[in-house]
């Protein structure tokens, strides 16, 4: 497999990075992760678009033009060969001298893989973590390298036995999954929480609420208690790796089930089939 690393394309074996890079020092970098369908990024320019809102928060300088990027992820696809998959991003600030202060941090890292893609059949099981991720967090918009919380999260879930684990925020509402947004369904309605509450912006979270609104169902976004969970009339949960995914049980407790989740599965699946 070859890697794009820094305006090269390399054996992965070869693909290295210094000790001294700060985003295997101090996780001081972003990333982003790419559906690939046959042989095409799946929605390059909303994956872009983030993570170049990231870079600037950040003061992370991209090293090339999202056309040159777009350039560089086309001729790694080709060049393995690849139809479907994940396209992983990610931007480092680069090496720089110990400590937090980045002046002398110049030269960002850029690095792009590609990996297998999952399929998902079957409704997941999930848990509630103990973990707490910040409300209203200006992170949270981004994939900061930091998934320190998540990573905790996702160690409890696979320790029971569940497919997925739920993060509260620190006001105690139910913000998203380790690595998906959370949707429920009361009645013929679509909710989901909002933003602040420490949710990331997910691409499909997007595109399926953009869907939903082409399908005359109607959404809210709206803060949840997570012991309102087992009263909805359907769960699931959605990113770039499970598309739409139904949950059937939680904490153990089975969940009711709505056909609306099956709309919409099939509805984003169909998006996807028919995108150029």
């Amino acid at each position: 497999m070859l890697v794009f690393l820094n305006g090269q394309f390399v054996p992965e074996e070869q693909a290295t990075v210094s000790v001294f890079d700060r985003s295997f020092c101090l996780s001081d970098g972003l990333f982003e992760a790419i559906p690939v369908y046959r042989g095409k990024p799946f929605l390059w320019q909303n994956h872009v678009e983030r993570l170049k809102t990231g870079a600037d928060f950040l003061k992370i300088k991209m090293p090339f033009s999202p056309e040159a990027l777009r350039g560089f992820a086309d001729e790694l696809l080709a060049r393995n060969q690849a139809e479907d998959g994940v396209l992983r991003i990610q931007l480092s600030r680069g090496v720089g001298p110990r400590g937090y202060a980045v002046k002398g941090a110049n030269s960002p890292t850029l690095v792009m893989t590609l990996h297998p893609a999952r399929k998902f059949s079957s409704p997941c099981k999930i848990i509630t973590s103990s973990i707490r991720i910040p409300a209203h967090d200006p992170l949270a918009k981004f994939k900061a390298c930091n998934k320190l919380p998540h990573i905790l999260a996702r160690m409890e879930a696979d320790e029971q036995g569940a497919d997925e684990a739920l993060l509260l925020n620190t006001e105690g509402h139910v913000a998203e999954a380790t690595s998906a947004n959370l949707f429920w369904i009361e009645g013929q309605a679509v909710c989901t929480p909002p933003l602040d509450s420490g949710a990331l912006p997910g691409v499909t979270r997007g595109e399926v609420l953009a869907l939903c609104s082409g399908l005359k169902i109607s959404t809210e976004e709206k803060s949840c208690a997570p012991k309102s969970l087992p009263e909805a009339d359907g769960v699931f949960l959605t990113s770039i790796a499970i598309e739409v995914r139904e949950v059937s049980r939680l904490d153990g407790h089975e969940l009711r089930r709505s056909p609306i989740t099956e709309t919409l599965r099939r509805a984003y699946l169909d998006y996807v089939k028919s995108a150029d």
